[in-house]
C-alpha cells in the first residue's frame, strides 16, 4: 500500500513554531518513526507552503497510483477550494489530519473545505494524529 502524506503551509516549522500547540519535534524526524512503525507500507512525504504545489502533488498522486492520502493542509484547510477540487478530481481516499484540536482554537479554524469529502478527520492528538490516520486507512482499505 502506498500512502502520500501531505503537509501544507508552516508545517515545515514544526519543532520551532508555537511549541505549546505543535510540540517540539520536527516532522522529518517523526517521519522516520512512521516509516519504522508501518514497514509494510510505502509512505511518501510532501510538504509545501504553496497552494499550487499542494494541488500538483495531489494530481501527481493519481498518476503515481497512490492508494490513500493523509493531508494536513494547514491554513489552506479553511480557505482552499483548489485543494478540495483536486482531492475530488483524483478520487483517492484521504484522511484530514490536524495536530491541534482545531475546535478548541479560533473560530475561523472550525470550518474545513475538506472534512465533508474526507474518509475521516483526526484532530488534536499531536503528531500521533498521523499514526491514527495511517492505521485507519490501512484497516479501512484492506477490508
Amino acid at each position: 500500500m502506498k500512502i502520500l502524506i501531505i503537509n501544507g503551509p508552516n508545517l515545515n516549522m514544526l519543532g520551532i513554531r508555537e511549541k505549546s500547540i505543535y510540540g517540539d519535534r520536527g516532522f522529518d524526524d517523526y517521519l522516520v518513526n512512521l516509516q519504522t512503525k508501518f514497514l509494510g507500507t510505502d509512505l511518501v512525504y510532501f510538504q509545501s507552503n504553496s497552494e499550487g504545489e499542494l494541488v500538483s502533488a495531489i494530481q501527481r498522486a493519481y498518476l503515481d497510483k497512490v492508494d490513500a492520502i493523509v493531508i494536513n493542509a494547514g491554513a489552506y484547510t479553511h480557505t482552499s477550494i483548489a485543494i478540495r477540487d483536486a482531492l475530488l478530481a483524483v478520487k483517492i481516499p484521504f484522511v484530514e489530519v490536524h495536530i491541534s484540536n482545531v475546535f478548541a482554537r479560533e473560530e475561523f479554524r472550525h470550518k474545513s473545505y475538506l472534512s465533508d469529502i474526507a474518509m475521516g478527520v483526526i484532530s488534536g492528538f499531536g503528531l500521533y494524529s498521523y499514526d491514527l490516520a495511517i492505521e485507519a486507512l490501512i484497516i479501512k482499505l484492506k477490508s
